[in-house]
Order: structure tokens, then C-alpha cells, then sequence
């Protein structure tokens, strides 16, 4: 009997670490933000980390105003064809999932919201990189209804209402939501939406998987630092003033090659703006108006114009800003304001540069022949008619310019025309 009960406990400790093996784990991606290269980058890269690291679901909490086409596309692709199940997650409260967010939420095979969230206005609005006429709009439209209702088809959802998010721009709230069966829960905080999972089947290519959350391993993946660089860099208000500090910084370098400190800061932030440049859909056209205007300011300080190019430059720099983001969703927009103070700064540098230029051209000289006349000294001796003249710590010899006047040792005088290496002094009462 004794050895039958110490048999039985060795077998329940044996148990343990195999029971503990087998506990089910989930990955945690969070995303706050526009759509946009960063999200598509950050979400594709989490799906294939949850998968190396055999994790049963992926949960991704979502707070998005929408954002760029190709990368909701991507994202959705990547959601689609996932191999885990996908639990997308409206949150924290107050948190959204519109236009592109609304595409992505459907695609996932779980989908929940947080009390005072909503979801919809997926109308598109200037995809496609052009400016579209009605008959362009209505093509853009038509394929994003047949993109949403596809999704809304395979995931079961209500194909009418994502039919209408997409031509009317309606939204739900949470609450509407769970009634229309467009989300499967309602959960207040990520702890209790892991509760209700538990046993919840998901339809997968390779059939039904249920989830079991119970004691489940959480483990969060955040964005990485390039991914956080990246984030920082495609917004368009910090790429235009790296732009422009390049810009200035590499004219002030190739005007004063002596300057290397203007040259590096202006190379780096060229390269920056660049790198940020290339994940937003931009008009070229916009970039070259902008190039014109800092032609115009150098002109402007090489040329009298009387202020025409100034104005020009301006123009052109405002112009150019607005067109070189026109096609940019309004979560990647540039401000009017922002667009106002720098044009502003550089009207004032423009205005600054100019006043030197006059000043040094309008300035007195103060070496050579010129730079001598109306200086004051000392006469060292008596000029009688010439001796010598303490000048601008210099010994000199000196001539008086009125013989009738005498200069004697000791009488200040002043300097009124040079002669070679002669100066030719008045006495200064």
C-alpha cells in the first residue's frame, strides 16, 4: 500500500510540468494611430512572431481615425490569411476604428469593441494617388463596396451596413455594433474580454478552432525602435521643417565651405525628410514649386528686385507645400497654421539676410586707403611741413593739409586723405 501511494505522487509531480507545458498563449499587438506604413509594417510583423512563437490567438487593440489605402490592404491581407485566429479590439474608451479602420475589424475573426467606441465612415476620400473626377470617385467607391462586402461575406457579418459605411459613411456604436452582429462582444478592458473568449469557435481554413483563455500567457509585442522612427518621420509637418533645414543648411555650406557644421545638419535632415517622404503618396510637382522658392530667396539677395522675388518665393513655397500633400488623407495632413509660421520664418530670414547685405555694402570701410580717412592720432614731432603721426597704433609720417596751421608734438589730428604711405592730417581743435 505504501509503495502504491508513493508511486501515485510521483506520477501527480511528473504531471505538473506537462500540465504547465500545454497552457494555451496569446500575442498582444496595440496600435494608436493612422493607418499607414508603420501599422501595415507593425501588424505584419506581429502576425509572423505570434506564429513562431506558437501562440494559440492574436489580439489587436486598435484606435485608428483611418489612413492610407495600400497599407489597409495589406493589413487585411495579412489578417485574412493568418493562420491564428485574429481577435481585433475597439480600444480604450473613446477609441475608434474608422474608414480604414472599419475594413480591418471586419477581416478579423473575433471582433469586440470597449463601451463608448464606435466604428464606420469608410468612404473613401482621394485614394489612388490623384485628384479623381466623378466618374473616378464613383470607380474608387464601387471597389471599395465590393472590398468590404467581400470581407463582410467571409467573416459573416452585416454585408448592408458595410455596404452603407462605405457610399453613406454611416458609424456604430458599440452597443449598435453587437446588435447588428457586426462585433461578437462588448468588454470593457482587454482582462475581461480574454474572459469571455474562453471556448469561443473560430472557422479556420484548416476547420474549428476553439479558444481557450483560461490561464492563458499574455505576451505583448510593442513597435520597435525603427518602426517608432519610422512612425515619428511620416509625419508631414516634421518632414516639411526637415526639408526646409536641409535645404538652407546645404546652401549655407556650398556658399561657405568653410561651414561644415550647416552642411552636416542639412544632410542629415534631407536624408530624414526623404526617408519620410517615400511612405506618403506626395505630388512632385509640389516638390519642385518648393525648390523654386528657395531659388527665389537666394536670387533675391544676389538681385534687386525690389522684393518681387520674395514674394515669389513665398508663393510659391505655400503652393508647393499644399500640393506636395494633397493627396495625403486628412490623418496625414499638413496644417494651415504650421504652413503659415514657416513661410513666416522664412520671409524672416530672407528680410534678415537682406538688411546685412545692405548694411555691409552701406558700412563705412575700415581697412585700406578708405579706412584711414576721418581717423584720429598724435603728432609724434612738429610738422613743419611733415613729421611724424601716431595713427591706429602705427607710426606714420605726416603732412599737414594747411601749411598756414601749425602742428606741433602732442596735437591731436585727424586723418584726411592718404598718399601712398603718407597721411596728410588737419589739427583737431
Amino acid at each position: 500500500m505504501q509503495r502504491f501511494l508513493s508511486l501515485a505522487v510521483l506520477f501527480a509531480v511528473l504531471l505538473i510540468p506537462v500540465a504547465g507545458f500545454g497552457a494555451s498563449k496569446y500575442v498582444v499587438l496595440g496600435f494608436e494611430g493612422p493607418i499607414g506604413p508603420v501599422s501595415d509594417r507593425y501588424i505584419s510583423n506581429g502576425l509572423d512572431e505570434a506564429d513562431k512563437l506558437g501562440a494559440d490567438f492574436v489580439l489587436l487593440k486598435l484606435d485608428t481615425p483611418g489612413g492610407l489605402d495600400d497599407a489597409m490592404r495589406s493589413i487585411v491581407k495579412k489578417i485574412m490569411a493568418s493562420e491564428i485566429p485574429v481577435v481585433g479590439y475597439v480600444y480604450p474608451v473613446g477609441a475608434r476604428a474608422a474608414s480604414a479602420g472599419v475594413f480591418i475589424m471586419l477581416a478579423t475573426h473575433v471582433s469586440a469593441m470597449a463601451p463608448g467606441t464606435n466604428m464606420g465612415a469608410a468612404h473613401p476620400v482621394n485614394l489612388g494617388g490623384q485628384q479623381p473626377d466623378s466618374v473616378m470617385m464613383g470607380k474608387i467607391e464601387n471597389d471599395a463596396v465590393a472590398f468590404i462586402v467581400s470581407i463582410a461575406e467571409a467573416r459573416g457579418r452585416d454585408v448592408e451596413w458595410a455596404e452603407r459605411a462605405v457610399r453613406e459613411s454611416v458609424s456604430a456604436s458599440s452597443s449598435q455594433a453587437l446588435d447588428l452582429g457586426l462585433i461578437d462582444y462588448v468588454a470593457s478592458s482587454p482582462g475581461e474580454l480574454i474572459e469571455m473568449l474562453d471556448g469561443h469557435k473560430v472557422e479556420m481554413p484548416e476547420g474549428e478552432v476553439v479558444l481557450e483563455t483560461t490561464n492563458a500567457e499574455e505576451i505583448e509585442i510593442g513597435l520597435r525602435w525603427f518602426e517608432k522612427l519610422l512612425r515619428v518621420l511620416s509625419n508631414p509637418n516634421l518632414i516639411y521643417v526637415l526639408m526646409m533645414i536641409g535645404i538652407y543648411g546645404v546652401i549655407a555650406w556650398v556658399q561657405n565651405p568653410g561651414s561644415i557644421f550647416p552642411g552636416v545638419i542639412g544632410l542629415i535632415s534631407l536624408i530624414f525628410a526623404f526617408y519620410g517622404l517615400q511612405v506618403l503618396p506626395i505630388n512632385y510637382a509640389g516638390l519642385a514649386l518648393i525648390g523654386l522658392s528657395v531659388l527665389l530667396f537666394i536670387l533675391e539677395v544676389k538681385i534687386t528686385s525690389y522684393g518681387m522675388l520674395t514674394v515669389g518665393g513665398v508663393v510659391s513655397l505655400i503652393l508647393g507645400t499644399l500640393l506636395m500633400f494633397q493627396f495625403t488623407p486628412k490623418a496625414f495632413g499638413i496644417s494651415w497654421p504650421f504652413i503659415l509660421i514657416v513661410a513666416g520664418v522664412m520671409i524672416g530670414l530672407v528680410v534678415l539676410i537682406i538688411v546685412l547685405a545692405v548694411r555691409t555694402h552701406t558700412r563705412k570701410p575700415t581697412t585700406g586707403q578708405k579706412g584711414m580717412v576721418d581717423q584720429v592720432g598724435e603728432a609724434r614731432s612738429d610738422l613743419s611741413p611733415e613729421g611724424s603721426v601716431y595713427v591706429r597704433g602705427e607710426y606714420w609720417t605726416g603732412v599737414s593739409a594747411d601749411p598756414a596751421i601749425k602742428i606741433k608734438k602732442g596735437d591731436k589730428v585727424k586723418v584726411v586723405e592718404m598718399d601712398g604711405m603718407v597721411l596728410k592730417v588737419r589739427k583737431v581743435p
